[in-house]
């Protein structure tokens, strides 16, 4: 399964667009930066036609243990980030593999 980075994903802007890398790059950068942001806040992000971001909270675990001593900590409530695919990336997805 191959990899793609921010700069791949640059390259394609870039292909696509005709303009410079480095301007992609920073458009790829910018995008990201908003994204992490809006996150931070709480804040919703839904990209139509592929899916949405969200931050969810988790509940406090009181009696967690930890396997290697067996001594009982408290896991406390944290956020964590969840990924919904839209329609079109499901689809997608689900489609039978070729080859």
């Amino acid at each position: 399964m191959a990899t793609t980075t921010k700069k791949d994903l640059a390259q394609k802007v870039s292909q696509n667009m005709g303009c410079p890398k480095n301007l992609a790059a920073q458009m790829v950068e910018t995008i990201f930066d908003a994204m992490r942001e809006s996150l931070i806040e709480g804040n919703r992000i839904e990209i139509r036609g592929f899916g949405v971001f969200q931050v969810k909270a988790t509940r406090p675990k009181p009696a967690a243990r930890n396997p290697r001593t067996g001594q009982i900590i408290y896991v406390p409530a944290r956020r964590k980030t969840h990924f919904r695919p839209g329609k079109v990336l499901k689809n997608e997805l689900h489609k039978p593999l070729e080859g």
